[in-house]
């Protein structure tokens, strides 16, 4: 999937992108003082390295390189070569919010420890009525009794609200999962489900937040698990914790074991997705690749060797969006199909918008700005799809 020539520029983090600087500027510090915050009985060192990070980029400081020991060392330095001099608030977002991600796991010994930082915030997530609630009335409002099409439609769309339920976007959680029909903005839900009952193999889905928008993506697998045409089903989680709330497979597990210990159906629930675990036909993918900072352009053989079998592979939220249209805003007149040629597998997105990068929006619309202070992004959405395996 080699990046297209006609391609735009990922976002920049400098005076051209509102939300991008607003970002790194104050966003990512907040975040590592929240870190600070949460984990009063961190060592001082690591406190004090925390706090560093946070000064070096809220003071727009040059780029560091990574240190040893690292096992991630030589992708990281190849990601970082272009932009080593360049600093945080003048470079490209994408690079710069995904590495500051890594620093804190630098910070924190994590490769030491295993220690999650933000394992305290997910925790209180965990404590949640309304977690177990919305878990349990999905699995209530769409069960086997509906016909295929419409349960597995109904539970697309739940797994995109899901996407609203980021701990590290206050904005975002504030809609809730309940959504007005304008809130939608491209739909392509119906062509997804179409394609998901016409074919069969595997179905890849790269999640991305822990909490509620996990509980409706396992109630979504749990339902493609028992669809027509099902094989198995993929779950791509982080290689280590990120962006706050972003799942890893210790996540998934957790909410397993948690939802093991709660009443019926969410406890069932629990059941079938460890038994087709144990029976191989659900499978937890970790990749460094879904942590980095390189676009899809770049996928590894190993990722795409993977993926291409798939019946479809669904990437939810932004920053797994950003990932694979290359963190840019494309220009009006084109596609979302323009903007993924030469993915492996047939592909559908399911994202909650939380940053301008952009492709394929009504012609009325043009491309987001979240700079525009009289609109609220956060409370939208896209279901967007290639399904052409050719042009995949």
């Amino acid at each position: 999937m080699p990046r297209p020539a006609y391609a735009p520029p990922p976002v920049r983090t400098d005076h051209t992108n509102a939300f991008a600087n607003h970002t790194m500027r104050v966003r990512v510090p907040d975040t590592l003082q929240r870190i600070v915050d949460v984990n009063p009985d961190y060592p001082p060192a690591i406190r004090e390295a925390l706090l560093r990070l946070r000064d070096a980029i809220s003071g727009d400081a040059p780029l560091p390189a990574l240190t040893l020991p690292a096992p991630d060392y030589e992708d990281w330095m190849a990601v970082l070569a272009p932009h080593l001099g360049e600093t945080w608030q003048a470079t490209t977002w994408f690079v710069a919010e995904t590495y500051a991600y890594r620093l804190i796991l630098e910070a924190v010994r994590w490769w030491e420890t295993g220690r999650d930082p933000f394992l305290p915030i997910k925790a209180e997530e965990e404590q949640s009525a309304d977690l177990w609630t919305m878990t349990a009335e999905a699995l209530a409002a769409n069960g086997p009794d509906l016909p295929p099409d419409e349960r597995l439609g109904r539970l697309l769309i739940g797994a995109l609200w899901g996407n609203r339920m980021d701990l590290s976007f206050p904005w975002s959680m504030a809609h809730g999962t309940a959504a007005a029909h304008d809130d939608l903005l491209v739909d392509d839900s119906e062509a997804i489900v179409a394609h998901l009952l016409a074919a069969r193999g595997p179905v890849h889905l790269v999640l991305d937040n822990y909490g509620r928008e996990l509980a409706m993506d396992l109630v979504l697998a749990d339902a493609l698990l028992d669809s027509p045409g099902a094989e198995s089903v993929y779950l791509h989680v982080k290689f280590h914790p990120g962006f706050v709330s972003d799942a890893t497979a210790a996540d998934v597990w957790r909410f397993l074991r948690l939802a093991a210990d709660r009443p019926d159906p969410v406890r069932r629930l629990a059941a079938r997705l460890i038994a087709a675990f144990e029976a191989g036909r659900l499978r937890l993918v970790v990749d460094p690749f879904w942590n980095g900072g390189r676009f899809c352009w770049e996928l590894p053989e190993r990722l795409r060797a993977l993926l291409a079998p798939a019946r479809l592979v669904v990437f939810k939220g932004d920053l797994n969006y950003r990932r694979l249209v290359g963190d840019a805003i494309w220009p009006a007149g084109r596609t979302f199909a323009d903007a993924t040629t030469g993915f492996p597998a047939p592909l559908a997105v399911l994202r909650s918008i939380k940053s301008d990068a952009s492709v394929g929006l009504p012609a009325a619309l043009g491309s987001l700005n979240t700079a525009d202070e009289s609109l609220d992004w956060s409370r939208y959405g896209l279901v967007q799809s290639h399904l052409d395996a050719a042009s995949c």
